[in-house]
């Protein structure tokens, strides 16, 4: 694993010299689905098990085991569009998703369940942990 982070990192750097002339940040999933970012702000930061894509935007998590590739490019594919927390995918973040949760935890059907947003607390599982995150979330919200 420390051998792909490092083999991850120094491609990395010899892409972010070519970086200003590119406009999005592409990475290719293991499923061969793709997620493009704008190089707009744009910081990466690295785990054990994440990158983090920040940007102007916002910012992204993916674990490290579904990235295949990365590369700079001008073509905007399609961006993500998971809001955490909204685990019943309504556009909102709300205690319906704290339901939507335990009931998905409790018997495991995946029927209207956003596994992406989910997984509250980016650890790639979507576990109890996640409702405790969720609930202090929404407790948090001013």
């Amino acid at each position: 694993m420390k051998k792909t982070i490092i083999t991850m990192l120094i491609a990395l750097v010899a892409m972010v010299a070519s970086a200003e002339t590119y406009n999005y940040l592409k990475f290719t999933k293991t499923d061969n689905s793709t997620v493009t970012y704008s190089v707009e702000g744009l910081k990466l930061t690295y785990d054990n098990i994440n990158v983090t894509i920040t940007n102007a935007e916002g910012t992204a998590t993916l674990p490290l085991a579904q990235v295949l590739n990365m590369e700079f490019t001008n073509d905007p594919g399609t961006t993500p569009s998971v809001l955490i927390g909204d685990v019943n995918h309504d556009g909102e973040v709300s205690i319906v998703d704290v339901t939507t949760l335990i009931d998905y935890l409790l018997g495991g059907d995946t029927t209207g369940v956003d596994l992406a947003a989910a997984d509250v607390n980016n650890d790639s599982e979507v576990n109890i942990e996640d409702v405790t995150e969720l609930v202090d979330m929404l407790l948090s919200v001013n």
